[in-house]
């Protein structure tokens, strides 16, 4: 696979509009940060509603690998397009939930293979309209944009469920994703395609053992386990404290998240990746600690600044180290691959810490989150290879 000359700056006009596609898909799943909300009107149990936000995840992974790997042979647009599509033709269903039962575990599930579709072909094309010697600095401005919605989708969440309901919700979603097919409609590929369909292995791949790339792949999955603790579960806590707003904390963390990406998001193209990796994973274990300690709205508040500093720094980095790894001829399955072990630590953390929570309660369970994070990540440093 070779790629068409690409421009000389990030901000050229098809990644923007690309940029802006990734961020009104991004936003149509942020709006879901609060659905556990929904779900908890219908008294079911932690571990429940864990599994319905989960099952998403979870979906998400079994697709992956195989589109990713697609997206390198048919290209990145088309398949993009397909995966909103079908999030389109799913989302008017949640109108139809009545019970923490089937129908949100169906309705969940399906709308994962849409999201694990769509954004990973919708990351890709962005990735591929920027420069490629600054793949980790365009990775977290890519990043930039789901950490915006992430911080604008809750705060919108709450004041429409607050003056229309959830059924307005369901609908602003559903608006998001119409913005999101059209963006990425007026964007180019700048690829040949691998027709062919040949896997490039890099050659330091071959010289990894089994138990060195499991190790690779724990850090992802262990990473994203604590995310899904924390996405999953914080407008819970905040309301059991209780708060009367939860909606600053996603603002706080993307606002961090999003300054350190914009002036720190190369750090690991000058300095390395694993170097940025561990002090990243050892802030946001520290974090996790600070937040079973909350008990006002401001450290609430103060947890999400620097959660969101640890994830700003840790995305970028551990992303593109994974790219490295498997060589950027074949980065589709690369960023793929890097989500699909995400996914796998945000569904089955939903799970685990959901059991957890409903065993010892919130606050025990993300001193596990951050115990876990801080063991995997000094593993990782210790044996994994550089890249």
């Amino acid at each position: 696979m070779e790629y068409a000359a690409q421009a000389k700056t990030i901000w050229n006009r098809n990644f923007i509009i690309a940029l802006f596609g990734y961020f009104f898909l991004f936003m149509s799943v942020t709006v879901f940060f609060l659905f556990p909300l929904f779900l908890k009107q219908f008294n079911p149990s932690l571990s429940r509603i864990g599994l319905i936000m989960g099952v998403h995840s979870l979906m998400a992974i079994v697709v992956r690998p195989f589109f990713g790997r697609l997206m390198d042979i048919k290209g990145r647009k088309g398949i993009s397009l397909f995966g909103i599509a079908l999030l389109i033709v799913i989302l008017p269903g949640f109108h139809l939930i009545s019970d923490a039962g089937v129908l949100p575990l169906i309705l969940r599930a399906l709308t994962g293979i849409g999201w694990g579709i769509s954004m990973t072909a919708t990351m890709t094309i962005c990735s591929d309209l920027a420069p490629v010697e600054r793949l980790a600095h365009s990775m977290g401005i890519i990043g930039v944009a789901g950490l915006i919605s992430s911080a604008l989708g809750p705060l919108l969440a709450e004041e429409i469920i607050r003056r229309f309901g959830f059924g307005a919700l369901f609908n602003t979603s559903f608006i998001f994703l119409l913005g999101s097919f059209f963006c990425i409609l007026l964007t180019r590929e700048v690829i040949k395609l691998n027709h062919a369909g040949h896997f490039h292995k890099p050659k330091h791949l071959l010289n990894f053992s089994v138990i060195v790339i499991l190790l690779i792949s724990a850090m992802p999955v262990v990473h994203g386990a604590v995310r899904g603790a924390v996405i999953n579960f914080i407008a819970l806590f905040g309301k059991s404290i209780p708060l009367e707003r939860v909606g600053p904390f996603f603002v706080s963390f993307s606002a961090a998240a999003v300054l350190t990406r914009l002036g720190l998001g190369g750090l690991s193209d000058r300095f390395g990746r694993k170097q940025v990796v561990f002090p990243a994973a050892c802030l946001i274990s520290f974090n996790l600690i600070l937040i079973s300690q909350v008990h006002s709205f401001w450290l609430f508040v103060l947890t999400g600044l620097i959660g969101g500093f640890g994830q700003g720094l840790i995305f970028p980095a551990l992303s593109t180290y994974i790219i490295d790894i498997l060589g950027r001829e074949n980065k589709g399955l690369a960023i793929s691959l890097y989500l699909a072990l995400f996914d796998v630590g945000m569904g089955f953390g939903s799970v685990f810490f959901g059991w957890v929570s409903d065993l010892y309660g919130y606050r025990i369970m993300y001193l596990v989150a951050g115990g876990i994070l801080f063991l995997a990540a000094s593993v990782f440093t210790w044996k994994a290879p550089s890249s």
